[in-house]
């Protein structure tokens, strides 16, 4: 499907109300690589929806599989783009929430993993918790379960921590929880920040992008955990991403390296408080691998002190539609 790019519109103030829940432009962003199954799954959930998507797009991270194929023949009728290579998690989801907010003019971007399949009234349990919000909202999030209904220990929460009473009982009034970050297993973003914040660093590839981009907008944003919108997240085995990284531990250590250090992401106090946590993960990581990690750690340590990400332009240059996208969302957010 092709679409015409309406202009990217002016920069609202961060106290500008958000759009109505009930009239409320939203699109579905999922981005895939080689999982063609679990992506129809995921688009089967989101044509299911009691309250459906206005939109679906489909990043198609290079899939060498059919995966490229069913997003295309799917009845849901997803605005697919193919990638030319492999840009990971991140560039993904820069490509897609860019696609989102330019092509689609959404007024609030829902993003997940193909491997996420919501379950019917996960968006419209979302979109009630933002009617009932008495404050503006920039993040909302979803709960994630395992296939047998466990809470999915990739995707735990934690409750913001200088949330005071009245935060919380805002929080509690629209039936959940406050945060400081979120899984972008399901997230629904707030277009206006995102236009006025930027996108995701394409440049991390995989993992910690989703904790640094909604620690931007949830820096100085409200976040809310949804309990009652309830995803699956059908990983292959029930554990943490960490628990046995291998050579993904590189992303790990530069990627949070990065979120922790080369941004404004975080005040100083929980640049501290998650850079602590973090070096107490990876001390139990080496520990428990008997260093086969270390190697890996090294180089990722060096690589984030060398240099930071590279713009996400340059990242996505290869395609010259999807980096016209995301230049236009960078520029209007000054990035």
């Amino acid at each position: 499907m092709t679409h015409s790019a309406p202009a990217v519109g002016p920069t609202p103030h961060p106290g500008t109300a958000h759009p109505d829940a009930t009239t409320a432009r939203i699109v579905a962003v999922v981005v895939t690589y080689n999982r063609a199954q679990l992506l129809g799954e995921c688009l089967d959930a989101l044509d299911s929806q009691e309250r459906r998507p206005d939109a679906v797009v489909v990043i198609d991270n290079a899939s060498s599989d059919a995966s490229g194929t069913v997003a295309d023949e799917h009845r849901i009728g997803a605005d697919v783009v193919h990638l030319r290579r492999n840009v990971g998690g991140a560039g993904g989801f820069a490509a897609g929430i860019a696609r989102a907010l330019v092509r689609h003019d959404a007024d609030w971007v829902w993003v997940m993993d193909d491997d996420t399949v919501p379950r019917p009234g996960a968006l419209a349990a979302l979109l009630h918790a933002l009617e009932a919000s008495p404050v503006r909202l920039s993040v909302l999030s979803s709960r994630a379960v395992w296939t047998d209904g466990r809470d999915h220990p990739m995707n735990t929460q934690r409750t913001r921590l200088d949330a005071n009473a009245q935060e919380k009982a805002d929080a509690a009034r629209a039936g959940g929880r406050p945060i400081r970050t979120a899984s972008y297993v399901s997230a629904l973003l707030n277009g206006q920040d995102v236009r006025r914040l930027g996108l995701p660093y394409a440049d991390y590839f995989i993992w910690s992008d989703d904790f640094e981009h909604t620690g931007r907008l949830l820096r100085h944003g409200r976040g809310l955990q949804v309990p009652s919108s309830v995803v699956e997240h059908r990983t292959v085995l029930f554990s943490n991403a960490q628990t046995n990284p291998g050579s993904r531990f590189y992303y790990d250590v530069r990627n949070r390296l990065w979120a922790l250090v080369r941004t404004t992401s975080f005040s100083p106090g929980e640049k501290v408080l998650h850079g602590g946590r973090t070096l107490l993960g990876w001390a139990g990581q080496l520990l428990r691998h008997r260093g086969d990690l270390l190697g890996v750690g090294v180089r990722g340590l060096m690589d984030a002190l060398r240099r930071g990400p590279r713009p996400s332009v340059q990242v996505l240059q290869m395609d010259a539609e999807v980096a016209a996208d995301v230049r236009a969302i960078e520029r209007a957010a000054g990035r």
